[in-house]
């Protein structure tokens, strides 16, 4: 996990109707915008416009100024809208910016609003380090926090029994009208390794993943042993960059991976000879020709890795190869540094 951004599967977009995941998509080009200046179908070359320009405006003047742009288009809009839908799409990516009430699984709570569904977990948060509340205050402060916010104020709560039914299922293991002293010392635990990474480019993220093969594999000294593949996965393209096949993962492994990754197949040692078909057993007179075999390796695209996602089993290998983080990091990637987190 990176920061705090916990991407689900964009796949999940598929769960609403046409009309949702539309506006869903939507939505992203004007949020994308604010985030990095241009939407996502501008031209190769074009500069952003001077009031989303990320050199130029702070993130909000960028806010508003879209809020602003909206509204005169006839989608009235605030600033602070723009902000909370920006921040959905940072956590929660695409599904984020859909209309959650329009999923076409039947939600876990029922019929309640999703929206007092977030407020009541908010205001179940905030007792983490406060005193002991009872259930009608959190009941009462989950009315503040839907009230509080421009989008939600106009959301009714639901029976005073289905609130009840919905705190004993939000609250379960938070204790949070129990001990004060349990309460703060489950609020102090550090969250849990295993979540899902944002993939909004090719290179950001890319995982490292081994797996043992149920295969026995005749190694250089003849000996007959089973191996690992080891393979660096492009989330955004859903492609295998490079992979190895070693007996045990190693630290160099990584290494290779990511030497495999960015560097042409022409331009890798030996490929001269892996041209050579004398000696194989394949019908290669059959296959394609030399000339096209040439044209498709070197249209085969590199993918630059801005973050590397690594198994929990190879993190401790992985931190000792140079900039890459160690497991207890938590700085956010930046362009310029491969770094190290778990995932499942």
């Amino acid at each position: 996990m990176i920061g705090e951004r916990k991407v689900p599967a964009t796949a999940r977009i598929a769960e609403f109707p046409k009309t949702a995941a539309e506006q869903a998509r939507w939505w992203e080009g004007h949020i994308l915008e604010v985030l990095h200046g241009l939407p996502p179908d501008a031209p190769d070359g074009t500069s952003p416009r001077p009031e989303f320009d990320p050199k130029q405006r702070s993130l909000a003047q960028r806010e508003r100024a879209k809020a602003a742009e909206l509204t005169t288009a006839g989608h009235k809009v605030s600033a602070s809208g723009i902000k909370q839908r920006r921040q959905r799409y940072q956590r929660d990516g695409l599904v984020g910016l859909a209309d959650g009430r329009s999923a076409k699984q039947m939600p876990t709570f029922g019929q309640v609003d999703p929206a007092v569904v977030e407020a009541m977990r908010q205001a179940i948060g905030e007792t983490a380090d406060a005193s002991s509340r009872t259930i009608g205050f959190i009941i009462w402060r989950t009315r503040q926090v839907l009230a509080d916010r421009e989008e939600t104020a106009a959301v009714e709560l639901p029976s005073r029994a289905t609130l009840y039914r919905l705190f004993d299922k939000l609250a379960t293991g938070t204790h949070a009208t129990g001990s004060a002293r349990t309460r703060r010392s489950i609020s102090a635990r550090p969250s849990g390794p295993f979540g899902e990474v944002p993939a909004s480019a090719p290179g950001e993220p890319m995982q490292i993943d081994s797996t043992p093969l149920d295969v026995l594999v005749r190694l250089d000294d003849g000996i007959a042993e089973k191996v690992e593949l080891t393979a660096m996965v492009d989330i955004a393209t859903r492609s295998i960059t490079a992979a190895v096949l070693r007996p045990t993962t190693k630290a160099a492994d990584a290494s290779v991976l990511l030497a495999l990754s960015i560097t042409p197949e022409t331009m890798r040692p030996g490929w001269s000879d892996a041209l050579r078909m004398s000696r194989s057993v394949l019908p290669h007179r059959r296959l394609l020709s030399i000339d096209k075999r040439l044209e498709h390796a070197a249209a085969r695209p590199v993918i630059v890795p801005e973050t590397i996602v690594c198994d929990p089993r190879q993190s401790f290998r992985l931190t000792q190869l140079p900039g890459v983080l160690p497991l207890s990091g938590h700085r956010p990637p930046s362009r310029s540094r491969t770094t190290s987190r778990t995932t499942p």
